[in-house]
């Protein structure tokens, strides 16, 4: 006689991990809105709280009837609870927002593509 044994399934449920963002700059969790144009770039360098994106921009020249590409740098805030998330190399979007600082007008709102399937 065979003995069978009871095979329970336990479905392991993922934990869903809130991270508490404190930051006021952050578009998701802060107090911060945002508004204006969009842009989808390529990350060139990351800093604490701070993005430098560069993308590609066509400009009509009337003169010679012609366009002709144009590297635009844009730096984007991160907030603190997407630091992780992103890497030198990843496409990502950005969106304007009020002036945060001198240099920062724009705040970081999602990765598209990771540095690994740009290649």
């Amino acid at each position: 006689m065979e003995k069978k044994k009871a095979q329970k399934k336990i479905e392991k449920k993922p934990k869903i991990v809130e991270t508490i963002c404190n930051d006021k700059d952050c578009p998701h969790h802060g107090n911060l809105k945002i508004r204006g144009r969009t842009f989808e770039g390529t990350i060139i360098k990351k800093h604490p709280k701070r993005l430098t994106i560069e993308f590609e921009k066509m400009t009509y020249v009337r003169k010679y009837e012609r366009y002709f590409k144009s590297k635009i740098k844009v730096h984007a805030r991160l907030p603190l609870c997407k630091e992780k998330e992103v890497q030198i190399g990843d496409l990502i979007q950005i969106r304007e927002c009020r002036p945060l600082s001198k240099i920062i007008h724009f705040v970081y709102i999602k990765k598209i593509k990771s540095k690994e399937d740009n290649k």
